[in-house]
């Protein structure tokens, strides 16, 4: 094929990757979308082999991340229509570019490393350079976008092997089913094809195999421990008053009315999003003093979105706060916090302070920026220790992974995704899907405008709230004590298969040198 066929065939596959995610929900095909990509990588060299994975990349990633755009447009910030406009395209190319460079960076890989190589050591290769990108990726502050969150939450049969080495684990997955289906197209020999396919449908077979042992529901009921009524409240309180006083009466009106409500109905446990009343606890505010009072009647512990004090007392800056939930039950302590540690590039920080300082403060609707909790940080509470995650928090599979290695018994998930569209909602309830899974924990989301709900150890939702509306809901939900293999070892696969992948190297190389041509 010529250089435009091949560009074309790679953005294919980079589509059809790009279609797996809400909104489009299309999940089967990233079983068959790195096709393309892993045949030209095998057929090009390393220079064109990156280009074709910048082209996939940037198809995958720019289709799933083109909510980014639709923060658009931030004039309720006081910036500009047009500047929002194009701070909104910028951000989204660069996030867009970043993935870009590690499917090229795979791409180029598999061209150099893997051209001469029998299809099973292809396959090995391809599989520890994927899932190593994604984990160096998820160092990082932008991370979303990895191949195994394209199964959540509509294929929960295969999803159930991440309980075995987290994300990547899946990701492994569809990179060695869609290795050998690659190798069906590339041999000619009719028994190869057939092997290749044969061993790609054995595979697939194995994984639901596993996921159906997994979903017995009555093995996963065995397992539930303490039941706790938990309720969530849902404000749908749009971004645009939050610099209003209007908003904030309006806010505090919802919540202590949704209180109130979930209190008188048994709720032993409240959650809302992140947040929700977006004052300075535990400072008194005259203008909380509503949900103040009410919290001190019913007494039902609840999960408070909000600010807080920065905990570093070597802070320069006196306006930074943090992005906290705090467990309070109307008495005057603070029966637990939690400190968001992921934060949003330009949303709650300045990423190169030095340089971007002055040209991007103004994007941030607080006077400071926003304090990062600490990366070990546990939550402790009068059920026992909980797992929580705030809004972006989601997508890191580690962060869960190592609180529920401490002790977590269930998963508090809180956001705001008031300022996007509600796909970027359904693709957040998916993230949080995938981490209940990995964990066999249960889920409680409270989210601003939706999607919140309430999700088993399985990944099935239990309850689901719809969008852009105003709902309050109670569930019964279970404090458990499990663990998985990928809470007590973490991501065990990844390194195995990269010290395979060394080991098929050294031994490819002394054969060379031995047979040399």
């Amino acid at each position: 094929m010529g250089t435009w066929q091949n560009l074309l065939f790679a953005a294919l596959g980079g589509v059809l990757m790009g279609l797996t995610p809400d909104p489009f929900s299309q999940w089967w095909l990233a079983w068959i979308a790195l096709i393309p990509l892993w045949m030209l990588a095998q057929k090009l060299k390393v220079k064109g082999a990156i280009a074709m994975g910048a082209v996939w990349g940037f198809c995958y990633h720019g289709m799933s991340l083109f909510w980014i755009t639709t923060v658009h447009p931030m004039e309720w910030m006081g910036i500009p229509w047009w500047t929002s406009f194009w701070i909104a395209t910028l951000v989204w190319v660069l996030i867009t570019a970043w993935g870009a460079v590690l499917s090229a960076l795979w791409a180029g890989g598999m061209s150099l490393l893997t051209q001469k190589l029998n299809v099973p050591s292809r396959i090995i290769i391809a599989c520890a350079i994927f899932s190593g990108l994604e984990i160096v990726w998820s160092w990082g502050p932008l991370y979303w976008t990895a191949l195994g969150y394209t199964q959540s939450p509509h294929d929960l049969l295969l999803l159930q092997i991440s309980r075995l080495s987290g994300q990547q684990t899946m990701t492994s997955g569809i990179v060695a089913v869609n290795g050998l289906l690659a190798e069906v197209f590339l041999h000619k020999a009719w028994q190869e094809r057939k092997n290749y396919a044969i061993a790609a449908i054995c595979l697939l077979f194995a994984m639901a195999g596993y996921g159906a042992w997994e979903m017995q529901s009555d093995r996963m009921a065995s397992s539930n421990g303490q039941a706790i009524k938990a309720g969530i409240i849902q404000g749908n309180f749009p971004n645009a008053l939050t610099v209003k006083p209007k908003g904030w009466e309006i806010a505090v009106n919802n919540y202590t009315q949704g209180y109130e409500n979930l209190a008188k109905s048994g709720a032993e446990m409240i959650l809302t999003p992140e947040t929700a009343i977006s004052f300075l606890y535990p400072n008194y505010d005259q203008r909380r003093e509503s949900f103040d009072r009410v919290v001190e009647k019913y007494r039902v512990p609840i999960w408070l979105g909000g600010f807080g004090k920065t905990r570093n007392p070597n802070t320069e800056d006196p306006n930074n706060y943090t992005n906290s939930l705090f467990l309070i039950n109307g008495s005057n302590q603070i029966l637990g916090q939690y400190d968001k540690v992921r934060l949003v590039p330009v949303g709650e920080y300045i990423p190169f302070k030095p340089i971007l300082g002055s040209l991007i403060r103004r994007l941030s609707p607080l006077r400071g920026e926003v304090e990062a909790g600490s990366s070990e940080q546990l939550v402790d509470t009068p059920w026992g220790r909980f797992i929580v995650g705030i809004c972006y928090e989601s997508a890191y599979p580690a962060t869960f992974r190592f609180q529920a290695a401490a002790g977590g018994r269930l998963i508090l998930s809180a956001s705001n995704n008031a300022h996007f569209a509600s796909y970027m909602s359904a693709q957040h309830h998916a993230q949080d899907v995938a981490r209940a899974i990995e964990s066999d924990r249960w889920a409680v989301r409270a989210t601003n405008t939706g999607y919140s709900g309430f999700v088993d150890p399985n990944g099935r939702t239990v309850w689901l709230s719809n969008v852009n509306t105003y709902e309050t809901h109670l569930e019964t939900v279970y404090l458990r004590d499990t663990k998985t293999l990928y809470v007590q070892w973490g991501d065990w696969l990844t390194p195995l298969l990269c010290i395979t992948s060394i080991a098929i190297a050294i031994k490819e190389r002394a054969r060379s040198n031995h047979n040399p041509r």
